[in-house]
């Protein structure tokens, strides 16, 4: 039986990838990982907002007039609030390489074209064997188009495909107007891989206290359904390679998100509940199915409950949304 796949260019075992999580911030987390069966490890995302505080820190300890920058300080959190400053990640991102033999993908969150671009040198030059794109914003500007995130988005790519010459994962939300079509974009503009989905920031209000909360939930095998929905319509219409995050819990999620078209699934919520052991629950179990199931090989599953090979994809999700709808009864 084949459980190997590829990615991002990279021959991996299986589909089992350890999603950014903070599983991975330490060497013995990383380790961890590779001996529970991990067939790659996503490191948390490196923001540019933290590369832009420390050097902001630098500048107001060397420039007498530095408090002309206390107010824009005060948007950045506390250095406190992240498990790595931007030196510290790359020397994290060096030492891992060293330690492991399975590939390490570095994580980048940037807002400005620079930013994008230079951390992603920097990242290949300490040893990544891919950059993954996050590309979470909230557009809180209301003169802000839909148009213009998306060719922002699309140009980031483009760029950072330019400078450096390790794969690029992007890492989407599925919050936007013709997703199908960016994602075609993207593919376009040379993204290696797309992962899908990010988990938004959805904070909560303290109704008493008159603050807004930040609280992390975890996910269940339930989010997996969006995930499922639009890897099955852009399977096989992208070059990129195809992950799935959000929602991969067990054996049978990943069969799934396989057929779906899934070369990948990462996992983070499930390691985060059960430890990194649960990969070799999770890989006993995707075997085991398969055998039972007379599959020989992840390839030829992969893609078989796609919509690649529906005349008209239009119609065939409208129908089923009548179906879903009309059929439903109290």
């Amino acid at each position: 039986m084949d459980l190997s796949t590829q990615y991002l260019g990279m021959k991996l075992p299986h589909p089992l990838v350890a999603g950014a999580s903070p599983l991975a911030d330490d060497l013995d987390g990383v380790k961890r990982l590779e001996d529970a069966g991990a067939a790659a490890i996503v490191l948390r995302s490196l923001f540019e907002e933290q590369i832009t505080r420390e050097e902001m820190s630098e500048h107001l300890n060397l420039d007498s007039h530095g408090e002309s920058f206390a107010e824009a300080a005060s948007y950045f959190p506390s250095p406190d609030a992240f498990a790595l400053g931007p030196f510290q990640y790359l020397e994290h991102l060096r030492r891992a390489k060293d330690v492991v033999r399975i590939p390490v993908l570095a994580s980048l969150n940037g807002a400005t074209p620079g930013g994008w671009i230079e951390y992603a040198r920097l990242m290949q030059q300490a040893g990544a064997d891919a950059v993954e794109l996050n590309l979470y914003r909230i557009a809180t500007d209301a003169k802000t188009t839909s148009a213009e995130i998306e060719r922002q988005a699309i140009e980031t790519v483009r760029e950072v495909k330019k400078a450096i010459t390790i794969p690029v994962a992007v890492k989407l939300s599925p919050f936007y107007t013709a997703f199908a079509s960016f994602a075609r974009e993207l593919d376009r503009a040379g993204a290696d891989a797309l992962v899908v989905f990010n988990r938004f920031y959805q904070p909560d209000i303290d109704a008493e206290e008159l603050t807004a909360t930040r609280t992390l939930h975890l996910s269940d095998s339930s989010e997996l359904r969006l995930r499922l929905h639009w890897m099955a319509i852009l399977s096989g219409r992208v070059r990129a390679s195809l992950a799935v995050t959000g929602g991969v819990h067990t054996a049978l999620d990943v069969v799934k998100a396989t057929m779906a078209g899934a070369h990948v699934t990462q996992m983070v919520s499930a390691l985060l509940l059960h430890g990194p052991e649960h990969l070799r629950t999770v890989l006993d179990g995707l075997a085991g199915w398969m055998q039972e199931h007379d599959w020989p090989s992840l390839a030829e599953m992969r893609g078989n409950m796609s919509l690649f090979k529906v005349p008209d994809p239009d119609a065939y999700e409208r129908a089923n949304y009548m179906l879903m709808l009309q059929g439903w009864r109290a």
